[in-house]
């Protein structure tokens, strides 16, 4: 299973938030990194994948497009959620994998074969219209796109695990290839995905707090 490390960005600096309450978000200056600064966060921890997340361009109160440029060709590869806010600015994107949120696309979804198709998720609900997941992925099963993300907004950051039951309904849903984010806290929770049959984790709380080792991001893998 891909292990992938996240970075949100925001005011030009790698932040740490929890419950996808973004205006409470401050920068990341407590974990494994010594600064919270991309470049320096990154050569720090040497990822082999990351997510990023442009927290500034999904609130649509900026820009990290030259940050990202400069980080990406930094790691095998470089998932990117910049708040496209269609299919047609997803296939636009060049320089690395671009992830079409349901967040900030809403119902202009359409194919992009390069990119991510990311189920946005709040208490078990796809934003914005509070779709039920299993549905969600049978309404859109013939798009085009690389992957699957089950993304639970609610759970970032807070560490409070995963719910077996709701990984099996979401694996299920859907015969793409599937990586899940939010709530990863431990070893434990990995071998719960790995089992379940996700193909990747998105992680970064559980990392800063020794929960899973540092080792595990720069191979990018599980186990």
């Amino acid at each position: 299973m891909e292990l992938i490390l996240a970075v949100d960005l925001m005011g030009g600096l790698v932040v740490h938030g929890a419950s996808g309450a973004r205006a409470t978000y401050r920068p990341l200056d407590w974990g494994l990194a010594p600064s919270a600064e991309p470049s320096a966060y990154l050569a720090a921890l040497r990822p082999r994948h990351v997510y990023i997340a442009d927290l500034d361009r999904i609130m649509r109160a900026g820009d990290h497009g030259t940050v990202i440029t400069r980080l990406s060709p930094r790691v095998e590869t470089c998932y990117v959620d910049a708040g496209f806010a269609s299919a047609a600015e997803c296939r636009a994107a060049t320089g690395f994998t671009p992830v079409l949120g349901t967040e900030t696309a809403g119902n202009s979804l359409g194919d992009c074969p390069r990119g991510v198709l990311s189920l946005d998720c709040r208490d078990g609900r796809v934003l914005p219209r509070g779709d039920d997941p299993a549905s969600f992925f049978e309404r859109v099963r013939d798009l085009a796109f690389r992957a699957h993300l089950y993304l639970d907004i609610g759970s970032v950051g807070t560490g409070r695990g995963l719910d077996p039951e709701l990984l099996a309904r979401v694996r299920s849903a859907t015969d793409r290839r599937l990586l899940y984010g939010g709530g990863v806290s431990s070893t434990a929770d990995l071998d719960l995905l790995a089992d379940a049959g996700y193909d990747g984790a998105i992680v970064a709380t559980a990392v800063h707090r020794g929960e899973i080792p540092l080792g595990a991001i720069r191979r990018g893998a599980w186990p």
